[in-house]
């Protein structure tokens, strides 16, 4: 490929760099172009790429690309210098034949080559670029000469020219991200994905090709207001390991053990303890001789990347990997800024809980450091938590997505080290290697997009994302309404009752309604709508915590109380029982011990004869019907009142 050398870098916009990777047969996934160049000391057909985005021809070459003949990926890079954020990155995948190439170089030795054509953008605008660079890469490959790259540095200028000065608002950011779909597909279940966010648990995306994988997964984030435009400015914030040379390789284990024990080896870990995250509560196991296992843990705890803001400097990273550590230690302030605190601000309740007067569930520790100390003004008025987030008049979007925990839209198998990274305290990733799907014990829940189920490990977790009735009124509210509508195109990314925009609306009506009632005092009536499990664990977590910290009056104009409170009814009842028989294994094996027994009961009715069989047959009808009405969730087509309530309750 033809080499520019060194120019003059191009004027600054929303688009940072144009890159084309492609699969060498000897050397792998490597950048074979950039424009302008990734290192500026470097021409454009330099194979260099900076430390901190040392997997980038991974996620753009992604895991098992050679089974389609297309694909899509929407991925996340880390900041190469601290004032920056989030780097958004999009990659157009395709493979052709070698023997219809009009120029094959020497290095061309497969039957097949495959490229990648990628954006790496400021702004998070997936489906618009998607849709920009699936033209390009489609016209760079019928050139069927690759090194003909003019074309690459005019989707540069072009989209630089048509992106600057775009806002992030309106149905572009949403461009391809269909919740009509996921509802489809999940049904109730999207509340459970919704709730599971927000607890900032560690939650992995499974499925093939990669561009449904991605599209799930921003589809969800989707219908947190205002995540996609600024909740995701930290959500990358990630330390690649030490080795440029180091390639994460998968050892299964031998025969007499299982698949899901296996673990990823680095070169620095050869000498040195493996430090591996075992159970669903964060167990560490250290793996070598105890001086080895004291001396790795000792390194990774020094050597723990920075998460956060221009303080950056006062936050301490978890001291040990014990079981009592946990999420909360991100925000430990040095206690040198506590110097600074007016003692008269020690009287609200609010204080005192934030100074740690009260011991944290989750600290191991007999003698807890202050965990959330708002840090004073010059005037002397309490100020909240810093999020670093650009935030609405309520306080939105939550800070879920900053102080290590990550979002990865898809994660490529050489970052399988951040799952059990000391420095990452949860994520929302996706993956389509198996390897990731087997080590269970590395995340919370596992979301199965082709089947579209959510597995949950722990009992415990189970019971807190339980859905109330009022939770399954509001679900089912949204299902009926988007069944209705399937066939109608036109909703497609409109505001009209079962669109993608009228869905969103819903889901910032609930998470308003949310922080509303969580405000109110006396509200434990209000938060039982939510679930009191869930409200507990939610309280506790970092996105509530900087949200609770800072004042939010337009709140006041949001009424407390869920969208779907009300007195329990008949309708509830039958709602619950489908909701059990359509999710839980206990209901699913009732349900195919019905089918099988009315199948015999018709089997058997053949037998006896044509009177006995004419009355099975009618007992089996009886009871296919009455099983299809509870499989078939009751209809709800707004907020149910008291009045139609007690109506349906009455004999």
């Amino acid at each position: 490929m033809e080499s520019h050398g060194k120019e003059e870098e191009p004027c600054r916009g929303p688009v940072l760099h144009i890159v084309v990777v492609g699969f060498h047969h000897k050397k792998g996934c490597q950048v074979e172009y950039s424009y302008p160049p990734l290192l500026p000391d470097e021409g454009h057909d330099s194979n260099s790429v900076p430390e901190q985005w040392k997997y980038l021809p991974f996620l753009c070459l992604p895991d098992g690309a050679h089974n389609y003949q297309e694909d899509t990926v929407y991925f996340h890079l880390p900041p190469l210098i601290e004032d920056m954020k989030c780097v958004y990155g999009v990659s157009c995948y395709r493979q052709i034949e070698a023997k219809s190439l009009k120029v094959r170089l020497a290095d061309v030795t497969r039957e097949t080559v495959q490229k990648s054509v990628c954006v790496l953008s400021r702004l998070p605008l997936y489906g618009l670029l998607q849709a920009k660079l699936q033209l390009i890469t489609h016209a760079y490959f019928e050139e069927k000469d690759f090194s003909q790259i003019s074309i690459l540095k005019e989707l540069y200028d072009h989209m630089n020219g048509s992106l600057r000065g775009l806002t992030l608002e309106g149905s572009q950011l949403y461009l391809g991200l269909s919740p009509r779909d996921l509802i489809l597909h999940f049904r109730h279940k999207i509340l459970i994905l919704f709730k599971l966010i927000l607890l900032e648990k560690k939650v992995l995306f499974y499925v093939s090709p990669v561009n449904r994988l991605v599209g799930a997964l921003m589809t969800v984030l989707s219908l947190f207001p205002g995540m996609i435009e600024h909740g995701l400015a930290d959500s990358s914030h990630y330390r690649p390991r030490g080795s440029v040379s180091e390639e994460v390789s998968v050892s299964l284990a031998d025969s007499t053990t299982g698949a899901e024990e296996f673990i990823s080896v680095s070169v620095t870990d050869i000498d040195g303890a493996l430090v591996e995250l075992v159970g669903e509560g964060g167990e560490e196991t250290l793996r070598g001789s105890p001086a080895e296992g004291a001396e790795e843990a000792a390194t990774t705890t020094t050597q723990a990347p920075m998460m956060g803001e221009n303080n950056s400097h006062h936050l301490k990273p978890p001291s040990c990997g014990s079981p009592e550590s946990s999420e909360s230690e991100w925000e430990t302030l040095d206690p040198s800024v506590l110097d600074s605190e007016a003692p008269g601000d020690k009287e609200s309740p609010e204080r005192r809980r934030e100074e740690g007067e009260h011991p944290d569930p989750f600290d191991g520790g007999e003698q807890s450091v202050p965990i959330t100390v708002q840090p004073q003004s010059a005037g002397g008025v309490a100020q909240g938590l810093v999020s670093g987030l650009e935030e609405d008049q309520y306080g939105l979007p939550l800070a879920i997505f900053t102080k290590g925990y990550l979002c990865l839209p898809y994660m490529a198998l050489q970052q399988h080290h951040l799952l059990s990274d000391v420095a990452v305290r949860g994520f929302v990733a996706g993956a389509t290697n198996i390897l990731f799907r087997q080590q269970r014990h590395l995340s919370d829940a596992i979301v199965e997009v082709e089947e579209g189920r959510i597995q949950i490990q722990d009992p415990e977790l189970r019971r807190i994302l339980t859905l109330t009735t009022a939770d399954l009124r509001f679900a089912d509210y949204l299902v009926k309404h988007v069944t209705e509508n399937r066939e109608d195109v036109f909703l497609d990314g409109t505001g009209w009752e079962g669109g993608d925009e009228w869905i969103r609306a819903q889901f910032t009506l609930y998470l308003q309604t949310l922080l509303s009632s969580a405000l109110q005092e006396d509200n434990e009536r209000l938060m039982a709508d939510y679930g009191v499990p869930f409200v507990t664990a939610w309280k506790i977590s970092h996105n509530y915590r900087v949200w609770f910290s800072n004042k939010h009056p337009a709140l006041a104009e949001i009424t407390p109380g869920h969208p779907f409170q009300g007195q329990y009814g008949v309708a509830d009842v039958k709602l619950r029982l489908s909701h059990s028989m359509q999710n839980s294994e206990r209901g699913k094996k009732l349900g195919n011990a019905m089918m099988t027994t009315s199948r015999s009961m018709v089997q058997t009715g053949k037998v006896v004869g044509q009177s006995v069989g004419g009355a099975l047959t009618s007992a089996k009808s009886a009871m296919s019907s009455w099983f299809s009405t509870l499989a078939q969730p009751p209809a709800v087509t707004a907020s149910p009142s008291a009045e139609q309530l007690d109506t349906e309750t009455q004999p």
